[in-house]
């Protein structure tokens, strides 16, 4: 974590993007470091929501565009998250797509957002303000 926070900007961009995918990285700790460098708490809050929705959007791309076989083989997804990201669907609907932030389950819901075909629009819609939210409560508890 330490190389991506010496990174700045462009380092919590790369390390918020990773963790949206199926890296286990935790974009929050290079947060939490900038924030307390000081640098501008606004600026990082959207660079990491940037970053964040991209990796989410690369894992739609890749459930929509890939099988679910390939899914869980590429991507290593387990069987058993793949199949309760699907109940969620079933069970929340769209609005499933607002916790794709949540650690362990967020992935595997962008990718079954992807094999599921959810509209774009409110992919993103409900994806981003998740992410976004999920940074503004974090940057406020570093900085508090």
């Amino acid at each position: 974590m330490d190389y991506f926070a010496e990174l700045g900007y462009l380092g919590l961009f790369l390390a918020s993007f990773l963790a949206a995918t199926i890296l286990p990285l935790s974009s929050e700790v290079v947060l939490s470091v900038l924030l307390l460098n000081k640098l501008n708490p606004v600026l990082l809050v959207a660079v990491a929501t940037v970053g964040n929705v991209l990796g989410a959007f690369t894992n739609y791309a890749l459930g929509f565009w890939g099988s679910k076989a390939f899914v869980r083989k590429v991507l290593k997804i387990p069987e058993a998250d793949f199949i309760k990201a699907e109940e969620r669907f079933r069970k929340y609907g769209l609005m499933s797509l607002f916790f794709a932030w949540v650690p362990l389950i967020g992935d595997a819901l962008t990718v079954v957002a992807g094999v599921l075909r959810i509209n774009i629009f409110w992919f993103f819609i409900l994806v981003a303000s998740g992410k976004l939210i999920r940074y503004v409560v974090v940057s406020y508890l570093i900085l508090s």
